[in-house]
């Protein structure tokens, strides 16, 4: 296939700017994968879709505070982006400025700490910061939460808890597993009441989930890497739920990458690591049986594996329903499932 098949006109007034005041308050489409038959739903009904048997399988990284903002020692503006800490005073990020900063040259941060260039692999630059409370404590202190670039406002103190989900905890992304923002604690203790297991993976979302894909031909699109984790206890929950007869439900596109990551042999084993995984129709999953998802980007990599699940038709169709419907659109919008 080919990336312009993946394309859509979305109106820009149905690309969310701010999260609905309750977590759980989304609507809900509900795509049904063996008859593409299109519900509406509201995402309260969820729950009611679910069975003690099925298995949710959640996403728990932590958003950094990733986005920093400098200037060169010349005056000019720079503005910084996390992508990955290597220790606790190096980091790979993004670094935007009117001309690239060249190696060993130093930028001011906001309070004044100095940040030198190391140098430069792709287009990531390695950075050392000279903070005396370690980055993530400089992070904490004077970064900001790395709002798409399709959110046309600056973040604000708000955003610290909207753009996190509620069981967050493993630090280390740039941006949010989407929908897990819908998930509030009286969902999960409706969860908890109706005997619904759940289960947990780490994969760090990478600025590289809001990276066009630049060639028309799929199959010489190089996808970018982001880690991984994948426990024994959540291989053995979903051995445990594939044994009674129910479902593996994956909570974000996050999720089903590391969860297909891990069944790369065939069969889904307990590891970590970094993933380039480019899941595209025509690909057989392993481990997945339902998805829960937001709605995405035209010609992005994660509507492209939305629809290797549930059937390119099927989507497409879906997302001319939204859009009709005046659905909220990508990471503070509406949700769908796919079961």
């Amino acid at each position: 296939m080919k990336k312009s098949d993946f394309n859509y006109q979305l109106p820009d007034q149905l690309i969310a700017q701010y999260p609905l005041p309750e977590r759980s308050a989304s609507r809900l489409l509900r795509l049904d994968k063996q008859t593409a038959t299109i519900t509406d739903c509201q995402f309260a009904d969820f729950v009611d879709m679910l069975t003690s048997d099925d298995l949710l399988v959640f996403n728990n990284t932590k958003v950094m505070p990733a986005r920093l903002f400098a200037r060169k020692a010349s005056g000019g503006k720079v503005e910084i982006l996390i992508e990955r800490i290597e220790d606790t005073r190096r980091a790979l990020a993004h670094v935007k400025a009117s001309k690239s900063p060249k190696a060993d040259s130093l930028l001011i941060l906001e309070n004044g700490v100095i940040c030198r260039v190391l140098g430069r692999e792709e287009d990531l630059f390695r950075l050392e910061f000279e903070a005396e409370a370690g980055l993530l404590g400089l992070l904490a202190e004077v970064g900001h939460i790395p709002l798409p670039p399709y959110i046309s406002r600056s973040d604000e103190v708000s955003d610290l808890d909207r753009y996190q989900t509620v069981f967050a905890d493993q630090l280390g992304a740039v941006a949010a597993p989407t929908a897990g923002l819908h998930f509030d604690q009286a969902t999960l203790e409706r969860l908890d009441k109706k005997g619904v297991p759940r289960s947990f993976v780490t994969l760090h979302v990478g600025s590289g989930t809001f990276r066009p894909v630049r060639v028309e031909n799929l199959s010489e699109h190089v996808m970018h890497k982001e880690f991984y984790s994948v426990s024994q206890a959540c291989v053995d929950a979903v051995s445990q739920t594939r044994e009674k007869g129910g479902r593996v439900v994956a909570i974000g596109t996050t999720a089903v990458r590391a969860l297909e990551s891990a069944s790369i042999s065939g069969a889904l084993q307990a590891g970590f690591g970094d993933t380039n995984l480019f899941i595209t129709p025509g690909y057989a999953f392993k481990s997945v049986d339902a998805l829960l998802t937001n709605f995405h980007l035209p010609e992005s990599t994660l509507l492209m594996l939305v629809s290797a699940f549930a059937g390119y038709d099927a989507v497409m169709n879906a997302y001319r329903y939204a859009i009709e419907q005046r659905y909220r659109f990508f990471s503070y919008g509406d949700a769908m499932i796919v079961i």
